[in-house]
């Protein structure tokens, strides 16, 4: 399925930020658009300029390490932002649901309340392993994003590889 499908309609038609940066592919001693220190300071000229806000260097040696393109390659400032613009991209406010499998990393359920999309909570079992059977049966429409968290915050264990696999193919309630 194609990932456009996925996204919040709207998201579909809106037209990307674009700077002048974008435009000139070049290098530059001087960017007047972008109201950088092109000297340096004293201490230091080596954090002068902004970064590629694509991270396409970045991008290009993980994707090489990992064996994917680099367009496949996602970097976020640590794990909030990247859960925050998840929920964004896929969650109708007011509307979709998440499932979250507590205890588990609690910015899930942040990120949904400031959203205002819905949480469903599946319990991990006493051994802190998935509940399969609570979480298949929670699966519903609705249900945009299942955060499995592996190795699990708090507790540290990892899940069953075979138990992700059976609620990916189980979760397609979009389809």
């Amino acid at each position: 399925m194609e990932i456009s499908k996925l996204l919040r309609p709207h998201l579909l038609d809106i037209k990307p930020y674009s700077s002048a940066r974008d435009e000139f592919k070049g290098e530059a001693d001087v960017y007047l658009d972008a109201n950088e220190n092109a000297i340096g300071s004293t201490s230091t000229d080596q954090y002068r300029r902004y970064p590629d806000p694509y991270q396409t260097a970045l991008k290009a040696g993980i994707a090489s390490i990992k064996g994917v393109a680099p367009e496949q390659i996602f970097l976020g400032n640590g794990s909030d932002e990247p859960i925050d613009l998840l929920i964004r991209a896929f969650c109708n406010p007011g509307k979709d649901r998440i499932i979250i499998t507590p205890p588990t990393y609690g910015m899930y359920e942040v990120s949904a309340g400031i959203n205002d999309v819905g949480v469903v909570k599946v319990p991990l079992t006493e051994d802190f392993s998935l509940d399969k059977p609570a979480l298949l049966e929670a699966i519903e429409p609705g249900i945009k994003i299942i955060w499995l968290c592996s190795p699990n915050n708090p507790t540290g264990n990892s899940l069953n590889p075979d138990d992700l696999i059976e609620i990916v193919k189980n979760s397609r309630v979009w389809s």
